[in-house]
């Protein structure tokens, strides 16, 4: 029996093309939440962001595990939280201001960047997202406040290089145009573990739901893992179903298809002006 469900939000809650959480599945949480569902998000954005969600969706989940895991939230609980040592930071600085790499430094409440390029100008553009991009700041305030993820701009093919420089972390890239880096024992299902402890729920009785790369682990973790229809192709080979993709209701057709949902219920529709 599904208890619980994780919902990633960028691909998945989050149409990347219209930016809004689509109707069905605004439908189809408040459904589940009526029956008694335990609703979390999972997501690499910071808190601050990630309650963006209540800008375009006045809807209030049961937990955050953000930032990939390292940091949770229930109501304004902090049940989990896990940050990037210092001292492997101290270590990558020099790296990053003799290569020119531009990077996100993610505290809790605050998102800064140590230089802009070209580079993360245009991946802003590409995917929509002004908000990646914080301010330039001194990036030895990193060396004094809790640092729980960083967002450099770099490829695949780069990260090798990259942690040669940051020891003891890891990537969670759910893009190709940059990657989010965390601690090596970090990562949603690390949090997913925290939140479900929290509630007394076992992984076997959880759902998630996901597309990037960063989310594959998390389907792997829990019971039933569904990959979006626009999901990357190891997330959707790692998966127990996939769906349909964001902007063709994804979420509300997987519901039905494990029995959450009535099968016969219509899909609801956007109402007409």
């Amino acid at each position: 029996m599904i208890r619980a469900i994780f919902f990633d939000i960028d691909g998945t809650l989050l149409s990347f093309q219209t930016h809004q959480v689509p109707v069905s599945t605004q439908k189809a949480l408040q459904l589940l939440h009526e029956q008694g569902m335990k609703l979390f998000v999972a997501t690499g954005r910071p808190p601050k962001t990630a309650a963006y969600l209540l800008d375009v969706f006045d809807f209030h989940f049961d937990g955050y595990v953000t930032m990939n895991g390292q940091y949770c939230l229930v109501g304004d609980q902090v049940i989990y939280e896990q940050c990037i040592p210092s001292q492997a930071i101290a270590q990558l600085l020099p790296y990053l201001e003799r290569e020119q790499i531009a990077c996100d430094f993610v505290e809790r409440d605050y998102v800064y960047i140590n230089l802009y390029n070209e580079k993360a100008r245009q991946i802003s553009e590409a995917l929509g997202r002004p908000d990646i991009l914080g301010p330039v700041e001194d990036v030895r305030r990193a060396l004094n406040h809790k640092i729980y993820q960083l967002s450099p701009f770099i490829y695949a093919e780069e990260e090798e290089e990259f942690f040669r420089h940051l020891p003891g972390c890891k990537s969670a890239r759910w893009t190709p145009l940059f990657a989010d880096i965390i601690p090596a024992e970090g990562g949603k299902p690390t949090g997913m573990a925290q939140m479900l402890a929290h509630f007394d729920i076992h992984p076997q009785e959880a759902m998630a739901f996901g597309d990037g790369g960063n989310d594959l682990e998390m389907l792997q973790y829990v019971g039933t893992g569904v990959a979006m229809g626009n999901a990357v192709d190891a997330v959707r080979a790692a998966a127990d179903y996939v769906t349909t993709d964001v902007d063709h209701d994804g979420i509300w057709n997987a519901l039905v298809h494990f029995g959450l949902l009535p099968a016969h219920s219509a899909v609801p529709q956007p109402a007409r002006m």
